[in-house]
């Protein structure tokens, strides 16, 4: 079922599977959500938990109460992005989704978990909030949180790829982890220059070799996309969010991705304990808290 918001300046839509957003129009018709597609990434915006990227060998490590220890099988981005997501609540401006453990999650995460998404929509501006609540009965929970959605690049057929660039808020200089495309690890430790004294950021598929960029060092918590043929473009603005992610495909898919996260793939000086990853959060017992972002249409 396609799940619709419509304003006087976009009509945004979304799907159950996964909770995740699936379309954004401005008044023009013009999409700026990847559509998806199999030959590039049949993704379009997928939402990761409880991690963010990949674990040594797609294992997690607890430490439960009484020093009790515990691992399970989380998948790369986590467990919830292929689910089914119940439709919450519904009104002229929001929609929210959630979802909850299942025996099958517990036996690989064992949390008592419920996650919400609320989408909303004000004027060329679509908030998404993530609501994460602890709903065990002792011990802190890890975990993290991210969204991973992918925006059609070039918006236009007559259009290249290398017409666009992203413009960070601030002037940036910054290095960049090492990372392992065949295991999506990361090495904090062996990094390398990436930005100098910058504001632009001018987007070609080389960019990608390696896999995607993970800006962990970035002062700047907003980014735009914009193109040098016209106006048009967007707005991300992570500000709750430590880290950055972009990427593509090496075979050249006509999208960008921009990704906050709150964590990162394990780096391989890390150990496999979720609790002592880092930037890791912790939420205890009976609690929620709120995460959230922003995307701007222009």
């Amino acid at each position: 079922m396609v799940i619709t918001l419509e304003n006087d300046e976009l009509t945004v839509q979304f799907k159950q599977l996964g909770g995740a957003l699936s379309s954004i129009k401005d008044k023009d018709g013009v999409e700026y959500l990847w559509q998806g597609d199999a030959t590039y990434w049949s993704g379009q915006a997928p939402v990761l938990f409880p991690i963010c990227g990949s674990l040594r060998n797609d294992t997690a490590h607890y430490v439960l109460k009484d020093d009790q220890e515990a691992s399970g099988v989380i998948p790369r981005h986590g467990l919830v992005r292929k689910k089914e997501f119940e439709l919450v609540e519904q009104t002229d401006t929001s929609v929210t989704f959630a979802i909850e453990d299942t025996e099958e999650m517990f036996q690989n995460y064992p949390y008592h978990f419920r996650l919400s998404i609320r989408y909303s929509l004000t004027g060329k501006k679509l908030r998404t909030q993530y609501i994460v609540e602890n709903r065990g009965d002792s011990g802190a929970m890890p975990y993290f949180i991210g969204g991973h959605p992918g925006f059609n690049c070039p918006l236009f057929d007559d259009e290249n790829y290398e017409d666009y660039y992203l413009e960070f808020e601030q002037e940036e200089t910054c290095s960049v982890p090492l990372s392992y495309p065949e295991t999506g690890m990361l090495n904090f430790l062996e990094r390398t220059s990436f930005l100098d004294h910058q504001k632009e950021l001018d987007l070609d598929y080389a960019l990608f070799a390696q896999d995607a960029v993970t800006l962990d060092e970035l002062k700047s918590r907003t980014v735009a996309l914009r193109s040098r043929k016209h106006e048009k473009g967007l707005r991300l603005d992570f500000q709750e969010f430590p880290n950055l992610i972009l990427w593509s495909t090496i075979n050249k898919g006509p999208f960008i991705a921009l990704e906050p996260w709150s964590g990162l793939s394990t780096s391989l000086e890390e150990e496999d304990y979720l609790e002592s990853k880092k930037n890791v959060r912790l939420l205890p017992a009976g609690e929620k808290e709120e995460i959230g972002f922003d995307i701007t249409i222009f």
